[in-house]
């Protein structure tokens, strides 16, 4: 069995608090709850066959009760429908039916003033786009760089080089002047990273290329201790990934989790997971599953629950469950090299982190706003909202509030005034991309090599995207965030 996927004996393992904390969601009782919903009542012989699932298992009965409101809301909210329990009195039947109603905004100061702002800035921004309009009828001036040189380009100031570099990661002039900085400087370090892209591109010098063959590694990173959830924040984390979006999306996570899968389960979708296929890292000689331990312990991650499926055409697949796991498929199990591997489970592992969960979870920006609403809806219920707010969102938040505890509600109210004073607007779709490229990110420090990013996203992307992907991870190679990362983790060069 090889010993590749193997941490060096002084390896100092992080806090292991960054997946998804799902708290006490009593998954047994939920999944018999939602057949019994299935039809849209309850009998009193199914009541009683929960209260014997309770007692047996015992769990309790408010927190069952805040489950179950969570559950019923989310059906009825999707099926237009009151689901009753036919022992119930019609007094005891009309009370929890209001969940349904849309709650009028409250007059609060803070909705007021966010209100006011949202009235503004909307403004600000058609006047804006109409001055936008006036100056390009008006303007005709026509601006052309392809007559810049490398003279162009400053020798000594790498601030500069590294924002030309963000405009155009494969400004060869601009690589080859940095790497000339960082020779002055005396950074073998940077000359590798620069080394790197420059070998990659196909436009290193012989010098350049000397430097950057002497220090690969041809055998995986050897890090002297996992990466901080600080060092994430501040150094890994894309810089459009505003972190307090996926502060909030943390919060909710385990509750809108617990949806999916009650969704799932109640349309016949939900993907049962073969029980003799689950790999215990271990134990297991296959290397993908070696390699998913190994990367969650540089990352600061508990690796998840890891199965593997021959028939599976793909590299990895999140699946939603409790917790949630991951499915390794035909592509990662056999071709691929060690540093793919390493490349294939940083991405992956990026995605079971509390802050980016929601990315891969609920993929569509509509429905991701949905939620982003409910969840601010839930720290403030005055906040203005449209009449689809009322018939949408507040049902998300209906069935999202009960299942929280009381910490993640006080959560979300700080969370609520942090946006408003941050300016109270965002974009999920820039936050969105930002996450994939931080999964990239993730992938590329662990794999340590272009290449091998290169060649895990020609197997699962489409060919189109292939530069736009590498374009970022060159920019990011190239940046002193990068080089601040190795240094952390111990593997920078020098």
């Amino acid at each position: 069995m090889t010993q590749e996927f193997e941490h060096r004996v002084s390896f100092e393992p992080g806090e292991m608090a960054a997946n998804v904390r799902l708290g006490k969601l009593e998954m047994m009782y939920e999944e018999l709850f939602a057949e019994v919903i299935e039809d849209g009542i309850i009998t009193q012989e199914e009541r009683q066959k929960l209260d014997r699932m309770a007692e047996q298992l015992g769990l309790d009965k408010a927190r069952l009760r805040s489950l179950e409101l969570a559950l019923q809301s989310a059906y009825e909210a999707r099926h237009q429908v009151v689901i009753k329990e036919l022992y119930e009195s019609e007094e005891d039947q009309s009370g929890p039916r209001a969940s349904l109603q849309a709650v009028e905004p409250t007059t609060d100061q803070r909705s007021l003033a966010l209100q006011r702002r949202v009235v503004v800035l909307e403004q600000r921004v058609a006047d804006l786009e109409k001055q936008l309009e006036e100056a390009r009828a008006n303007v005709s001036v026509e601006v052309d760089l392809s007559g810049v040189t490398a003279k162009d380009v400053p020798d000594d100031d790498p601030i500069e080089l590294q924002r030309r570099l963000r405009h155009d990661p494969r400004d060869e002039a601009a690589l080859h002047s940095l790497y000339r900085v960082y020779e002055k400087k005396q950074d073998a370090d940077g000359k590798w990273r620069v080394g790197q892209a420059l070998v990659y591109l196909n436009q290193a010098s012989p010098e350049e290329r000397a430097h950057f063959n002497q220090f690969r590694e041809t055998a995986l990173i050897k890090p002297k201790s996992a990466l901080t959830g600080e060092a994430w924040s501040r150094l890994l984390l894309h810089p459009d990934e505003e972190p307090l979006v996926g502060e909030i999306f943390a919060v909710v996570a385990p509750a809108v989790l617990l949806g999916r899968l009650s969704a799932l389960r109640r349309d016949k979708m939900l993907q049962k997971l073969d029980a003799q296929k689950r790999q215990d890292p271990a134990t297991s000689t296959i290397q993908a599953v070696r390699c998913f331990a190994w990367a969650a312990a540089i990352l600061g991650m508990h690796a998840p629950a890891l199965f593997v499926d021959a028939d599976y055409d793909g590299t990895t697949e999140l699946v939603p469950a409790m917790p949630p796991a991951t499915k390794i498929g035909q592509k990662s199990l056999s071709g691929r090299s060690a540093a793919e591997l390493a490349f294939i489970a940083g991405k992956h592992l990026a995605q079971h982190r509390a802050q980016e969960f929601m990315r891969a979870l609920i993929p569509g920006i509509a429905d991701l706003e949905d939620i982003f609403l409910a969840a601010l809806s839930i720290g403030n219920p005055g906040i203005p909202m449209n009449e689809r707010g009322k018939q949408i969102v507040v049902p998300i938040a209906k069935a999202i509030e009960p299942v929280l505890e009381p910490t993640a509600i006080d959560q979300l109210r700080g969370h609520f005034l942090r946006f408003v004073e941050e300016g109270g607007r965002t974009n999920l779709q820039r936050w969105a991309s930002a996450v994939d490229r931080t999964a990239w990110r993730a992938g590329m420090l662990l794999a340590n090599d272009l290449r091998a990013a290169h060649a895990v996203f020609e197997l699962d992307s489409d060919k189109e995207k292939l530069q736009e992907r590498m374009d970022d991870l060159l920019t990011f190679v190239s940046s002193d965030r990068y080089g601040k990362l190795r240094k952390q983790l111990g593997i920078a060069v020098g």
